[in-house]
Parts: structure tokens; C-alpha cells; sequence
């Protein structure tokens, strides 16, 4: 299809909701691992990853085959919530290799395929198990564009979507979120005041790295806090790891290590090992408190994301030697970062592990370097309230040669827009 026709077709036909490909405009027709190819043969390096949709990179060659296999011998495609051999094999692999090893005692809830299915059921369970309705978000968070997820979400763009009111949550500042200001104190304060204004929550919503937001991460003691507040005061602690999850800040739970045991935990993206729709609900086993069909949804029986899901955790998480890898990545990236960040004057560095970036402190100098990016074979988007972060999402999979050289177009071009910028003013 040449550019003229596939503009036309699409900007004919396709509702003015598309997005990504607007800053991408070109036919992609192929991808492996970390590279996209156009229909001009052109190759480009992604550091997008489906918004770590693809944590082990396009068209795994195990998965896929795996997948071809289930296909070719007419295996279950859509089983509603059915038992089928690849829904087993997905759960016994997930309990032996995910669960068990980290002591972790949780019911599987298959949701609808997206992570906004996953976030509509934590909140609904958490307000049927509390008997509650508020729930606690924060600022900058990113949780889905469905109704209740939503309402969870800060970003101001998006919430005008909906066209009506978003109520049932309370927005409090994420760490870091205003200068001078303890959020954690300040959460303390208002819940504790029987004047706030503030009902008793629900639970409490937060990521703990801030994808959309601006890369914002959660330290250990914040995280520690916030469950402490949450246990004194009756409510739960879901802990979206959707973007942040699957291996992304190394560890296949993001929060791993920092002393927190969340109540409900909503994944997708990643989960199912090559981008096909998946996601699902971690459930404490005492809050499993579902009646039969109170919650379910037409596509949560993705037979085919089991399969590779089923292979990613085989091949990925058998032993640690993948996170070890992912981590080796994660610190040459912050080095390397940091080398960048350099030639953008105030320039700070934000997230951690393999979900970094660079905040450059506005969304027109990160829009021209990613553009610039673009031009030169680099895919790579900018996040934050202003989009003013320039955000490294690339597959955990990417060959060291190929991400160093994605690196140093980065740097060419932060360095290149923050000369012209200088130059402007």
C-alpha cells in the first residue's frame, strides 16, 4: 500500500480516536524483537514496546511456535470461562513459577482481555468486600479509560472523554508530587481529620512506577506507609502493576523487595508473553468473595494468550538469570541517561529499571526529540502531565548493540533540539 493510499484510507475511515500512529505515520508489515520494518523495507528500533506490552519483544520465536502448534491442532481459541489444557497449563505454570517461589497466596481472576478490565474489577471487588465506595487515586496515575478506572485516572485529556462527571474517588498527591509536601503525612492528616470531608476509602489505587504519569516512582518506605494506613484504616491496597509489571523494573512484580503484600493486584499488557489480550485480577483468597457470573466478560477465555503466557513464564522465569540480565540493562540505561540528560539543561532523570526516562521540563522539546528520534529509525514516546518525559520502554529482550545504538539517537537528538531550542530563545 503506498503512503498516499494508506492516508487516505485512513484518515477516511478510521475514527479520529487513533493516536500513536500520528507521531508514527508509516506502514508498519513486520516486527522481531526490538525491530518494526515499514513497507518500504525501512527498519526502525522500538523503544515503545507496545507501552510494555512487549517486555520480550515482537514474535518470540518459542512463543509463536507454540501458538502455530495450539492452532494447527485445532486447540480451543474461545472458552468464556471454560477449562481447557491451556488455561491449566497457564495456572500450574503461574503458581509454580511466579506464585510459590515468592510465598504468594493468590486466586487468578481472568478479567476482559485489557488492563482496564482489571482495574473495573479490583475496584468493584474492593467496594463489595469493604462495603465502601471511595476510592483513593493518585495524582498523575493512569489506570484505563473505561468508566471506573477512569474515574482513577488523573490525566485531564483523557477524563474529558467521557463526557460526564467521574465520581466515587479521591484524588491524593503521589510521592514527590509537590515540593515541601510529605504526601504520606498529608494522607495521614486528612484521614484522620473527621472534618477532611474524606470518607473511609475503599482501598487505595497506585502504581508503583507512574507509566503515563511521568515515570514517577514509589519508594519502599512510601509504599510501606501507604499499606499501614490502609490496614488501620480497613481499606485495601491494589496495586496496579499493569505497565510497571512482567520483568519491566526487573523482578516480574515491580514491588518486590519493598516490604508491601498488596490486596489485589490487576496485570495485562505483558502477561501474555507477545501482545495478544490478556489480562487478569490477583485476588487475597479471603476476598474471593464473587458470586458466579457477578463479574465476568465475553473475551476472558483468550486461549491463545494462554499458550504463550504459558511459554513466557517457562522460558523467562524458570530461574533468575533473566532478571539478572534485565537489571545489567536497567543500570547501563541509567548510566547512560544520565550521559544524556546532560545536554538538556535541568534535565532530570525519572522512573527505574528498564522503565526510565528523561524529563526534559516541557512537552514541546520532548515531542521535537522523539520526532527527531523518528527521522532516524528510533520509535520512542514522550509521557508525564505536560509530556514533557521522554519515556524508554524497549523490549527487556533487546540485543546490548541494538539499544546502545537506539541510546545514541537519543542523544543525538536531545542534544540537537536543545541547541535549537537555545538557539530560538
Amino acid at each position: 500500500m503506498s503512503t498516499t493510499s494508506m492516508t487516505t484510507i485512513y484518515s477516511r475511515r478510521e475514527s479520529q480516536a487513533r493516536s500513536y500512529c500520528r507521531s508514527f505515520p508509516v506502514n508498519f508489515i513486520k516486527a522481531q524483537n526490538a525491530t518494526m520494518t515499514d513497507d518500504a523495507g525501512r527498519d526502525y528500533t522500538d523503544f515503545l514496546a507496545g507501552c510494555s506490552s512487549l517486555n520480550y519483544g515482537h514474535n518470540d520465536a518459542d512463543m509463536k511456535t507454540a501458538l502455530i502448534d495450539h492452532i494447527s491442532r485445532d486447540g480451543v481459541t474461545h472458552g468464556l470461562d471454560m477449562h481447557t489444557d491451556a488455561k491449566e497449563a497457564f495456572l500450574t505454570a503461574f503458581e509454580r513459577l511466579i506464585l510459590t517461589p515468592r510465598n504468594m497466596d493468590y486466586k487468578f481472576m481472568f478479567t476482559g482481555p485489557t488492563g482496564t478490565n482489571a482495574v473495573e474489577a479490583a475496584m468493584k471487588l474492593a467496594r463489595k468486600t469493604t462495603g465502601r465506595d471511595t476510592i483513593i487515586a493518585f495524582t498523575n496515575g493512569f489506570h484505563g479509560m473505561t468508566m471506573g478506572a477512569l474515574a482513577a485516572t488523573g490525566n485531564a485529556g483523557k477524563r474529558a472523554g467521557a463526557g460526564t462527571a467521574l465520581g466515587g474517588v479521591v484524588r491524593m498527591p503521589y510521592e514527590g508530587a509537590m515540593d515541601g509536601i510529605d504526601s504520606l503525612a498529608m494522607i495521614r492528616a486528612m484521614l484522620e481529620n473527621p472534618s477532611s470531608g474524606i470518607d473511609a476509602p475503599a482501598a487505595f489505587l497506585i502504581e508503583p512506577v507512574q507509566g503515563e504519569g511521568g515515570l514517577n516512582a514509589a519508594t519502599p518506605e512510601f509504599l510501606q506507609g501507604l499499606q499501614e494506613l490502609a490496614r488501620e484504616h480497613g481499606a485495601l491496597i491494589i496495586m496496579d502493576d499493569i505497565q510497571s509489571g512482567i520483568g519491566r523494573t526487573g523482578p516480574f512484580f515491580s514491588f518486590e523487595g519493598m516490604g508491601v503484600q498488596p490486596d489485589l493486584i490487576p496485570l495485562a499488557k505483558s502477561l501474555s508473553g507477545m501482545g495478544l489480550p490478556f489480562a487478569g485480577l490477583l485476588i487475597r483468597p479471603d476476598l474471593d468473595v464473587w458470586k458466579p457470573a457477578e463479574h465476568n466478560g465475553t473475551f476472558r477465555g483468550n486461549n491463545h494468550a494462554f499458550v504463550t503466557a504459558r511459554i513466557a513464564l517457562e522460558k523467562f522465569w524458570s530461574d533468575d538469570a533473566f532478571q539478572r540480565q534485565t537489571e545489567a540493562k536497567a543500570a547501563f540505561l541509567t548510566q547512560r541517561l544520565q550521559e544524556i540528560a546532560a545536554h538538556a539543561p535541568g534535565a532530570s532523570l525519572k522512573g527505574r529499571g528498564m522503565m526510565q526516562g528523561i524529563d526534559v521540563g516541557a512537552g514541546d522539546l520532548a515531542a521535537n526529540i522523539c520526532a527527531t528520534c523518528f527521522e532516524h529509525g528510533l520509535i520512542i514516546e514522550t509521557s508525564g502531565a505536560h509530556d514533557e518525559v521522554v519515556k524508554i520502554l524497549a523490549p527487556l529482550t533487546i540485543p546490548q548493540a541494538q539499544f546502545a545504538a537506539g541510546l545514541d539517537t537519543l542523544e543525538a537528538a536531545v542534544k540537537a533540539q536543545t541547541q535549537q531550542q537555545i538557539a530560538a530563545e
